[in-house]
């Protein structure tokens, strides 16, 4: 298990500078983007010539590697469309969803020309309210054909590139719970390319066992994000578990996001329970927290963090009193 670090949460500064101030802190890995004009890396640009090649050779010349690629952003326009995206993919809906799809595959490239395992994104949703039968009792089987109608190429050329895609369960996607993520497996044939960016913090704020969808999706967990959520005893009766809502800084919401260690998930549980299923990969920083700066964020998590990695499993003991 490694610490690694969100270079997005620099995203005013360029790559090369983040990557230095991650190996500084002790990170050991980065994840890095590739949704279009994101300010770090053009990956049109990356996937001329040598230049993946370069690209590797500067992050590990200071002794870090990158865990995976983020497509977070254009992915949204697969299946989300018109103003909902328009700052994001231009045109009419049939070409929102093209330029997502479009780039959703170029983060793949770009991946295996960088020799990187893991894409991570979302697919977005064209209404989040369709979850609820009311109502239109068929809209969320309309979502669901949607989803394997848009996403089914996408695999395909997943599949042909050797990358695996990391979708990250959160509201306005089609994968939100525990439920949806083993259905969106379900409906792609149990891909072997397809999974999920566990982050535990998109799901505790909804009250889902973080630990129980450790254990029900195992081995589809293909990345994790480093994310809290603290949870506001004297908000939640004024909100409960689904205000979602208002602006993200909004001191008077049921919960907020923040650095690991300052929020209410139980860390010590949930990296156990990821290593229990097999998990001995990088947890990615990901800043998002509403009370303290990226500065603070930076020193306090790989403090938080480096200690809890679990490097080999128990030995188990054969003696007189026990036997493995």
């Amino acid at each position: 298990m490694k610490v690694g670090f969100c270079t997005m949460n620099y995203s005013d500064w360029p790559l090369e500078k983040v990557v230095a101030l991650a190996a500084e802190k002790g990170y050991e890995a980065v994840e890095i983007p590739s949704f279009t004009d994101n300010g770090q890396v053009d990956a049109d640009e990356v996937l001329k010539g040598d230049n993946a090649k370069k690209l590797n050779e500067m992050v590990k010349a200071k002794g870090l590697f990158i865990s995976a690629v983020s497509n977070h952003a254009d992915s949204m326009a697969i299946l989300c469309e018109g103003k909902d995206v328009a700052h994001i993919a231009p045109g009419s809906p049939a070409e929102q969803h093209e330029f997502g799809a479009k780039s959703l595959i170029r983060s793949a490239q770009l991946a295996n020309a960088l020799e990187v395992p893991v894409v991570i994104g979302f697919t977005g949703i064209g209404n989040m309210g369709h979850f609820n039968v009311f109502p239109y009792a068929k809209g969320w089987a309309e979502e669901e054909a949607n989803f394997v109608e848009r996403f089914t190429p996408i695999m395909a050329k997943y599949k042909e590139y050797g990358i695996k895609l990391a979708i990250e369960p959160h509201p306005n996607n089609i994968i939100y719970d525990l439920h949806t993520a083993k259905r969106a497996v379900e409906l792609l044939g149990g891909h072997p390319n397809f999974g999920i960016n566990f982050d535990p913090a998109n799901l505790f704020y909804t009250g889902i066992s973080v630990e129980a969808f450790v254990d029900e999706m195992k081995d589809r967990i293909f990345s994790v994000h480093a994310k809290d959520c603290q949870v506001l005893p004297h908000n939640m009766p004024r909100g409960g578990w689904w205000m979602f809502q208002g602006d993200w800084g909004n001191y008077q919401r049921s919960f907020r996001f923040r650095i690991p260690g300052w929020g209410s998930i139980d860390w010590k549980s949930v990296i156990s329970e990821l290593f229990i299923i097999g998990y001995d990969g990088v947890f990615t920083y990901e800043h998002e927290d509403v009370v303290m700066s990226r500065a603070d964020g930076v020193d306090k998590a790989i403090a938080f963090l480096k200690p809890l990695m679990i490097h080999a499993p128990y030995e188990g003991r054969n003696d007189k009193l026990f036997t493995r």
